[in-house]
Formats: structure tokens, C-alpha cells, sequence
């Protein structure tokens, strides 16, 4: 099968995010498949941006054809990412034509946060007979309307809101990332016999490396460890919606208690965060390390904290790649989340508390403080095992294939 894959932000583990494109699509070439991933060269969310001169470059990674599509530079969430999209997208309509001979696709997945990419998706599908699908990261345009504050009479938004409401009507099948938003897809024209949940995912090989993590961080760790203190861990990004202002006003709460606060990572808050977590002895600021690194360094701590501002747009769902990590450490989990699941109670790995509530996080560090390490220890394995039975990319991946299969013109 030849599948046709859209995502403008299309990374790999040395280029940076995101990865779930690179993972999904590994695994389809291992199982026989021809996979080619149609990206911008400039994406906000990756770490290395790929340089070159021509307007489509091809490149092998992994096995996985990357056709890198020249686009305008920009830096965060301007008028000039817009206009990134807008290239990106015009420029794959545009060679629609060529784009369906050359690589022949039997499934085109168009997959790439914002909905804008369906309308080259569908053009593709058409001129070569195949299957347009739509993969749901996030909910736009409604992501920018509750997050970003914007009017749903914005242009940018009207615009956003057409392009979602022709992918829910022309794709052949939808697949949501997200797990409760069959409502509003069918709100906007989605026929529900579409709609198909297959959630973030983790890579267990990866899980089976673990590389080094810094020698400063190691030192910080066991200095902490000599002094017999419990870990509390945050490993990510430091952006507002991460509240992590949660996190350091908890520790002011415990800051007479026996338990240090460690936040590893880089972000636009990172500097207003050690502003309210000055004087402050039991918080340490770490600086983000290589993804591969992560595994050790969750390893080395005790608890783990993932929290989210208190957004109505949670009501759909969370499926964090974060949270992935943090039950294949095998840590206990505290989430202070308001979302429409729970996988941290639903797996049974640790406390779900209310967010931005530093009150609750608090009593739900000292609660597990309280356990032994053999009852820690038994909500890390069931952490581990919900990762591993619902998360794992080669599931994730052979399901998807499942679908696309029962959609193409052909079964393998």
C-alpha cells in the first residue's frame, strides 16, 4: 500500500517534534508498506529545521520518505505562521497533480493540526483514486477561539471553521487523537460511522535505551538523594498552559517538609517561574535534555507531576505525550488535569487532583509521600501496563493500518 501522509510539523528524534508521523510511519515501511510524509522545512515545534534549495526535497529517514516543502521562516504565533500554512498548503494544491502521479497513494492522511491541509488532501485522493483521511490532533479552530481568545467572526477563524466542516463532510474516515469528540464533529457535519479514536502513543524500544542525562543534573540528583529527600518531578515544557505556577506554589506549601521539587526543561515562562520560586531551597531548575535522555532521568526521581490550566477545551479529552513517559517510568503520577478522561485514575497510577488547586497537589504529594515503597512501586507497574497495553506505537500503528486497509481500493 502507498500512503500519503500531511503534516506540517512532521519531525523525527534528531530533528525534534513532533514524532507520532515518524513513529506511525516507521512501523507501516517495517510491515511492507511505502510511506511518504509531505512537511514544511519550518515548523515552530522542531528543534533542527532541514536546509535545502529546491522547493519539494526528498529525503530518506528511516526508511520513511520525507518530501520537505520550502516555506517561509517564522517565529512563534503571528501573522507569519499563517502565512507559513498558507504557503505550505497553496503549494501542495498546487502540484496536486503531480503530487498523485509520482507517489500513486492508495490513502492520503491529512494530519496536520490545523485543518487547512484537507483541502490538498482531498485534491490528492481524488486525482489518484484513494482515500482521504483526516487525523485530529487538536480541535480547530476551536483551540484558538477558547485558548487563544480569539472571535469565531475572526477571519482567520471563519476561514479555519470551513476548512474543518469540509474535511468532517468529504473524508472517508476521521481518526481522533482525542477521545470525546464525536459530539462536536457530528456538531459539524460528521458522520459518525467515520469517527475512529486512536490516541498518542510511546516507543517501547526507546524505552529499552535510556541515554545519559548531564553530569550537572546527575550531580543535582544526588546531592538531593544524600540529603534522603523525596523527588518530585517535572519534565517539559515551562509555557502557561503548563501551570506549572501550581507546581511552585505547592512547594511553598511543603517547603518545611521533607521533598524537593525538580522541573527539568526550557519554555517562555521558565524565567517567571524562578522569580515566584525565589529563595525558595526545595526547587531546582534543570535544563532540557535530548529526548533520548528522558528515560533516565525519570528513572532518578520519585513522583511525577503533569498539570494543565482549567480549559473548557479539555472537555474532549487529553492524550499527552508527556503522560506516556511518565507511566513507562514507573513512577506514581499526580495530574491535575481537568479533561473529559482521566488515564491517571482510569489506570490506577497515582492521584488526580483539581487543577490549579496547589492546596490539593499538596496533600496529594504528602499522601504519597506516606506509602511505602512497595505500594509506589505497584502504581508505577500499573502505569507501565496501561502505557504498554494502550500506548505502544506498534499497536497504535497496526490499528491504523487495519482501517486504511479496510478503506483502500485493495487489502494487502
Amino acid at each position: 500500500m502507498n500512503i500519503l501522509l500531511i503534516n506540517h510539523y512532521a519531525g523525527s528524534p534528531k530533528l525534534g517534534m513532533e514524532y507520532r508521523p515518524y513513529y506511525l510511519s516507521k512501523i507501516w515501511v517495517s510491515l511492507g508498506h511505502n510511506v511518504t510524509i509531505l512537511v514544511a522545512d519550518n515548523a515552530h515545534v522542531r528543534n533542527i529545521q532541514p536546509t535545502f534549495t529546491d522547493d519539494f526535497h526528498e529525503e530518506i529517514i528511516d526508511g520513511v520518505r520525507y518530501v520537505w516543502v520550502k516555506t517561509p521562516k517564522y517565529i512563534g504565533n503571528g501573522i507569519k505562521r499563517i502565512f507559513n500554512m498558507f504557503t505550505f498548503v497553496l503549494k501542495l494544491e498546487k502540484k496536486s497533480k503531480q503530487l498523485a502521479k509520482k507517489y500513486s497513494p492508495d490513502i492520503v492522511i491529512a494530519s496536520s493540526t490545523y485543518p487547512w491541509d484537507n483541502y490538498a488532501a482531498n485534491k490528492i485522493a481524488k486525482k489518484s483514486n484513494a482515500k482521504h483521511f483526516y487525523e485530529v490532533h487538536d480541535l480547530w479552530p476551536l483551540s484558538p477561539i477558547e485558548l487563544g481568545g480569539l472571535s469565531k467572526y475572526h477571519p482567520f477563524i471563519m476561514l479555519m471553521q470551513r476548512a474543518e466542516n469540509f474535511a468532517y463532510k468529504k473524508a472517508d474516515m476521521v481518526i481522533s487523537m482525542l477521545p470525546k469528540t464525536k459530539e462536536h464533529m457530528q456538531n459539524h457535519g460528521l458522520d459518525l460511522k467515520k469517527w475512529h479514536y486512536i490516541p498518542n502513543g510511546i516507543s517501547l524500544d526507546e524505552w529499552q535505551k535510556g541515554e545519559a542525562i548531564p553530569f550537572s543534573h546527575t550531580t543535582i540528583l544526588q546531592h538531593i538523594r544524600n540529603e534522603e529527600k523525596l523527588i518530585i518531578a517535572y519534565a517539559g515544557s515551562h509555557g502557561v498552559a503548563n501551570a506549572l505556577d501550581n507546581f511552585i506554589e505547592a512547594a511553598k506549601i511543603l517547603k518545611k517538609e521533607n521533598i524537593t521539587f525538580v522541573l527539568v526543561g526550557n519554555g517562555p515562562e521558565k524565567e517567571n517561574l524562578k522569580q515566584r520560586a525565589n529563595f525558595l531551597e526545595n526547587v531546582y531548575f534543570l535544563d532540557s535534555i535530548p529526548k533520548e535522555s528522558i528515560p533516565t532521568f525519570l528513572s532518578k526521581v520519585d513522583i511525577l507531576y503533569i498539570g494543565l490550566q482549567k480549559q473548557p477545551l479539555f472537555r474532549f479529552g487529553i492524550s499527552p505525550n508527556k503522560l506516556m513517559d511518565y507511566m513507562m517510568a514507573e513512577k506514581p503520577i499526580i495530574q491535575a488535569i481537568e479533561a473529559g478522561n482521566d488515564p491517571v485514575s482510569e489506570s490506577g497510577c497515582g492521584i488526580s487532583v483539581e487543577a490549579e488547586n496547589p492546596d490539593e497537589l499538596a496533600k496529594a504529594i504528602l499522601k504519597i509521600e506516606s506509602l511505602s515503597e512497595e505500594e509506589r512501586a505497584s502504581l508505577g507497574k500499573k502505569g507501565k501496563e496501561f502505557a504498554i497495553k494502550n500506548h505502544d506505537y506498534d499497536f497504535l500503528a497496526k490499528k491504523f493500518l487495519t482501517l486504511m486497509q479496510q478503506s483502500s481500493k485493495f487489502t494487502d
